[in-house]
């Protein structure tokens, strides 16, 4: 995976806790010790669907022209994990690794006097239940989240401790939480992007709204509404997916869905050991063939799918896993599927927003 070129060195620092991710730094040095590239590979467990697996990330990099495109990196990681991501690929640069696009980006534009009417909440009251949160609301937060995004793939498992909450800085006041008890018990929660001190007040954006029922999500969305009365704003931005419980309320209020679709770059996926991932899908796969009777090939199809007979393109096969294309997508990008195995894969591959397997999202708080 490397290209001729200067000689050099590459390395690995032991793992660090950077904000609630395992990080390890890698570098490109010379033959004389001069540090000329280097990366973060960052470690989480992402969902392909109800099954998690371990994967790394990329991010941080940084090289010098000359020693750019090497790809050294994705040999050790290869070592550790079956499947690597990128948060925010470069346009045209990351595809010769074998990452492709593979989630969309989407929000939701909600009207103030839309909640104000679907909830019939007074704008200039307090909603009932609401509070400022801190970070002893953090592990209640975190099983929540864990468990509204259980099937939902591209999205991390948080582990007990997780805090990935923006902190506050001399000129940045970071995230505001706002959390929603109910008998004495979280729940739901808003965490608002932060701001830089000085800003103008011109939008409410809330990186993540996750609630536990649809009384929950109304009276969260009525308490951001509030907020935008305050500020005299006429409307509000979630960073959620719309077939959420929350992106469902936010649309039975009426409001706009953004979603954006790179060709390139952006956030990206490959597959370093299709075997091996393969594998340890596999009880997501039968999840998703879940009330069909499967054929006596099932097995034979997926010994094809982890071989590369069946779907041999690596980076068609990560966007149907996590559900940023179904088998349709894939026909109609020219991946073909043998017509013995069309209707077992046309279960396999759904595509995201469908019964058996949500829309895949990447939630700005695991990004890296």
């Amino acid at each position: 995976m490397s290209e001729q070129g200067p000689a050099v060195r590459y390395t690995e620092v032991a793992d660090q806790d950077v904000r609630s991710l395992r990080t390890r730094y890698c570098q490109l040095r010379t033959e004389a010790g001069a540090p000329v590239a280097e990366l973060e590979a960052v470690s989480f467990r992402v969902r392909f669907g109800a099954v998690a697996v371990a994967a790394e990330g990329i991010g941080g990099v940084e090289t010098e022209p000359e020693f750019r495109r090497r790809g050294q990196a994705l040999v050790g990681m290869a070592q550790r994990v079956d499947v690597a991501f990128v948060s925010d690929g470069v346009e045209g640069v990351y595809e010769k690794f074998g990452f492709v696009g593979a989630v969309a980006e989407g929000a939701l534009i909600v009207p103030v006097r839309n909640v104000e009417r679907k909830t019939g909440y007074d704008p200039g009251a307090a909603v009932p239940g609401v509070r400022s949160g801190s970070v002893v609301d953090l592990p209640a937060m975190v099983r929540l989240y864990n468990t509204a995004h259980a099937h939902r793939p591209w999205t991390h498992e948080r582990h007990v401790g997780w805090n990935r909450l923006v902190p506050h800085a001399t000129w940045k006041p970071g995230s505001q939480t706002l959390v929603l008890c109910t008998r004495d018990a979280l729940a739901g929660y808003a965490v608002l992007e932060g701001r830089a001190f000085g800003d103008p007040v011109g939008s409410v954006v809330v990186d993540e709204l996750v609630a536990e029922d649809a009384a929950a999500a109304a009276l969260l969305l009525a308490a951001l509404a509030r907020l935008c009365w305050q500020r005299r704003l006429s409307e509000f931005t979630v960073r959620e997916p719309a077939d959420s419980l929350v992106g469902r309320i936010a649309r039975h209020m009426g409001s706009t869905e953004q979603r954006g679709f790179r060709p390139s770059g952006g956030m990206m996926a490959a597959v370093l050991n299709r075997s091996a991932l393969v594998r340890k899908l596999e009880p997501e796969l039968r999840r998703r063939t879940a009330g069909q009777r499967p054929e006596q090939g099932y097995d034979t199809a997926l010994a094809a799918l982890r071989r590369g007979d069946l779907i041999p393109d690596d980076a068609a096969l990560v966007r149907l896993l996590l559900g940023h294309w179904s088998t349709g997508d894939a026909e109609a990008a020219s991946a073909a599927m043998p017509g013995q195995y069309r209707d077992l894969c046309a279960a396999w591959f759904p595509g995201g927003g469908t019964p058996s397997l949500p829309t895949p999202y990447a939630h700005r708080l695991d990004r890296y």
